[in-house]
């Protein structure tokens, strides 16, 4: 029963943060935030612009910037995925491509430096110098 409840819960923080980085990401809430900080600035006189005023918006900037790095690696983690099996079926659908390129997120540094390498040698047989140095019109 376990699993079942941990599934449940996984599939609703995952809804749950899409859903708030599609917020976070919108001009709504851009423009709640620059008001939030003018409301903070316009509050300064009123405290004093004591530490404790400084306090308050320095500890919620904190507190949503630690918030926001795991949004943001979330959504670049689930974006690379999806867009890494798009090209993987579109590498496996055309006839002739090269299917052990489909997993190259797998390789060392080393690996793709020589991967690299190795189609830098076949654009340079296929493009002559001069066209591939030449600016478009």
């Amino acid at each position: 029963m376990k699993g079942a409840s941990s599934h449940v819960l996984n599939r609703w923080l995952e809804r749950f943060s899409y859903r708030i980085t599609r917020w976070t990401g919108s001009s709504r809430a851009f423009a709640i935030a620059a008001a939030v900080i003018v409301l903070w600035l316009l509050s300064g006189p009123i405290f004093g612009f004591s530490d404790t005023w400084q306090l308050v918006i320095n500890t919620a900037t904190t507190i949503v910037t630690f918030l926001m790095v795991f949004l943001i690696q979330n959504t670049q983690n689930r974006d690379a995925k999806a867009i890494q099996l798009k090209l993987d079926e579109l590498i496996r659908a055309v006839q002739g491509a090269r299917t052990g390129l489909v997993r190259l997120e797998e390789l060392t540094d080393d690996e793709l430096k020589e991967l690299e390498a190795s189609f830098e040698a076949l654009r340079s047989r296929a493009v002559p110098k001069s066209v591939e140095t030449s600016s478009p019109a």
